[in-house]
């Protein structure tokens, strides 16, 4: 007796990502422009611009008699236009690339994800190895992200901006097999 036993979990960086209107998938042809960031203006921030993206996280279980004999993942980045605003007398192209960025480091992560998810074996603990993995992946996009604001003053420091664009788009290309298609 063959029972499939599908299993949708959709996972984001931050649940309030939910239900929060337009929704946009990475995509190496499309970059992002001001008219994308429709959230309201966080008025107690310092920043001038702020992206909201993540990585939206599912898999599927299939089991024959109660056991575990297949899976498979899907893993997308996402922004998220009513969580991503801007200011706009203090933006400009050079701010918006740097929000591009950010969404970018999303995608590079996706990739990497990916990558680990190609790795795992079907066992009965897949389940935990899974949501485990995405918490990991998620765990290293923060700490990246934070990095590059850090590293670059959230734009500021140009030297440095220019060395993300690079570091990025190395190892963008280096995780290129992992894009989605």
């Amino acid at each position: 007796m063959i029972t499939t036993r599908l299993l949708l979990l959709l996972f984001l960086c931050t649940n309030s990502f939910l239900d929060e209107g337009e929704i946009i998938r990475w995509n190496d042809t499309r970059k992002l422009s001001w008219t994308d960031f429709k959230g309201p203006i966080e008025v107690e921030s310092d920043a001038a611009a702020v992206t909201a993206s993540g990585i939206t996280f599912s898999f599927a279980i299939r089991k024959t008699d109660d056991k575990i004999t297949n899976f498979e993942a899907q893993a997308e980045a996402h922004f998220y236009t009513q969580k991503s605003w801007f200011i706009k007398d203090r933006c400009n192209n050079y701010i918006l690339a740097h929000e591009q960025l950010h969404f970018d480091i999303t995608e590079l992560h996706v990739r990497i994800f990916r990558y680990r998810l190609e790795q795992l074996q079907v066992s009965q603990h897949i389940k935990t190895q899974l949501n485990a993995l995405h918490r990991e992946i998620n765990k290293e996009l923060a700490e990246m992200q934070n990095q590059y604001d850090a590293q670059s003053q959230n734009s500021i420091h140009k030297e440095e901006q220019v060395k993300w664009e690079a570091y990025v788009a190395e190892n963008l290309k280096k995780f290129e097999a992992y894009k989605s298609q």
